[in-house]
């Protein structure tokens, strides 16, 4: 069974109270500075709110309870049912892994214990980054050097307002800074059509300019920058409405910089070989560092994505796509893709956690699902299991790798409901295996 601080159903809290310095866990930045107010009638974000966060922490929770078969169990059952298909399970599928560094450590050991497979629903975005990692590596910076230091900043193919409401507000054109060495004007370039540049105001912001390519050829204007970097001559030549002349333009804006800031964010980048891109992007990076100071700055990081490889790589060794099937962690990127697996009809049980948002389903498939999920999860069917949980942050007290990967960060417990934590259910699965 859960731990006695664990929650033990579905229910409000009606005591007000308000929280100050709130971490949300509604996008990779987990920004803190979030003010929260907890009434009878649910959470109000009072100050430093976004749309994810309005949408995340004021969502109402449907009532909901633990099920078998799609009828109403205690949760002691729910448990005892979701042990008994594992210990049945020839490979079981741990999927989703939308949870916190607790909870995600749970799954580790639960996989490990039943010989299971560990991939993030969202890891074919991160592996356009992990590719490149892998491969020939890489100089990133992080948030703060970023908001702190940077004088030029290339966004490339990628709608970061998008992913990530506040990025420009806290990041690009911030009140305040932490070094006398913040420009003060910063150039924000974006390379690619359509992006969201309504942000990219303020104070700290000067010039803002725009390289109006398709988003999926944002790395082929990256490469002709670096050849015109590197001294080659290039016939007369146009990217899409990118002329040879605003690549030059902006090569000179790349040597005068003195700490430029390349920024992408892998599930913008949905195309095929988006990693070839991401390869260009921190190319640039390693040119322009023979001659003056530049990092890269991958975003994303949603549903705990980050975490999810951070624990995996601490607890395994491999980010993702691990197999404790002979016993010992195997890693393959490939032959260990869940969503692969599941096409092809490999596995045999899904394990699918999904305790932040209502959006990450479990995909289609036949063979029994065991879900861990939020309250109004979205569900083409009933699963085998179906055990409701807590959002970290919000439910219960946990915390959260950032998306620069440097910094784990605290997850208040805001009251919102009585709800266990992923991790101790998964704990308490293991137990009773």
């Amino acid at each position: 069974m859960p731990s006695s601080n664990a929650r033990k159903a579905t229910g409000e809290r009606t005591e007000s109270e308000q929280f100050e310095n709130v971490a949300c866990p509604f996008c990779g930045m987990i920004c803190d500075d979030l003010t929260v107010e907890r009434t009878d009638k649910g959470l109000k974000v009072l100050k430093n709110a976004c749309g994810k966060s309005i949408a995340g922490f004021e969502r109402k929770l449907p009532p909901s309870r633990p099920q078998v078969g799609g009828k109403d169990v205690e949760l002691a059952k729910a448990i005892k049912e979701a042990a008994k298909l594992i210990g049945k399970a020839e490979l079981p599928l741990y999927g989703g892994l939308a949870t916190d560094v607790e909870g995600m450590r749970a799954v580790m050991a639960l996989a490990e214990r039943s010989g299971g497979i560990v991939d993030h629903a969202l890891s074919e975005a991160q592996y356009r980054n992990f590719k490149i990692l892998q491969t020939t590596g890489w100089t990133t910076s992080t948030l703060t050097e970023t908001r702190n230091r940077a004088d030029l900043i290339i966004i490339a193919g990628s709608d970061v307002h998008k992913l990530h409401p506040r990025f420009f507000e806290k990041i690009v054109s911030p009140s305040d800074s932490m070094f006398d060495v913040t420009a003060p004007k910063r150039t924000v370039v974006f390379i690619g059509k359509g992006l969201d540049k309504s942000a990219a105001k303020g104070s700290r912001i000067g010039e803002v300019i725009t390289l109006a390519c398709k988003p999926e050829q944002a790395g082929e204007v990256v490469g002709a920058l670096r050849a015109r970097l590197s001294g080659f001559r290039l016939k007369p030549l146009e990217i899409d409405g990118v002329a040879l002349a605003d690549i030059d333009a902006l090569a000179e804006l790349c040597k005068q910089a003195k700490y430029g800031v390349v920024v992408w964010a892998p599930p913008s980048l949905d195309f095929s070989h988006a990693e070839l891109a991401v390869e260009q992007f921190t190319g640039l990076v390693k040119d322009l560092n023979q001659t003056t100071r530049f990092a890269g700055l991958a975003l994303g990081g949603a549903e705990g994505s980050i975490t999810a490889g951070a624990v995996s790589t601490w607890q395994s060794g491999y980010p993702l796509r691990v197999s404790y099937a002979s016993g010992a962690p195997d890693y393959d990127p490939y032959r260990y893709a869940i969503g692969r697996m599941l096409r092809e009809g490999e596995g045999d049980l899904l394990v699918w956690i999904a305790s932040i948002s209502p959006d990450l389903s479990p995909p289609a498939t036949q063979i029994p699902t065991i879900v861990l999920g939020t309250p109004g999860l979205v569900l083409a069917k009933a699963p085998a299991v179906l055990i409701p949980v807590g959002t970290p942050g919000v439910d219960h007290a946990g915390r959260l790798v950032r998306v620069d990967n440097v910094v784990s960060l605290p997850l208040k417990d805001l009251g919102r409901a009585e709800l266990p934590p992923a991790a101790d259910v998964l704990a308490a699965i293991e137990a009773a295996l």
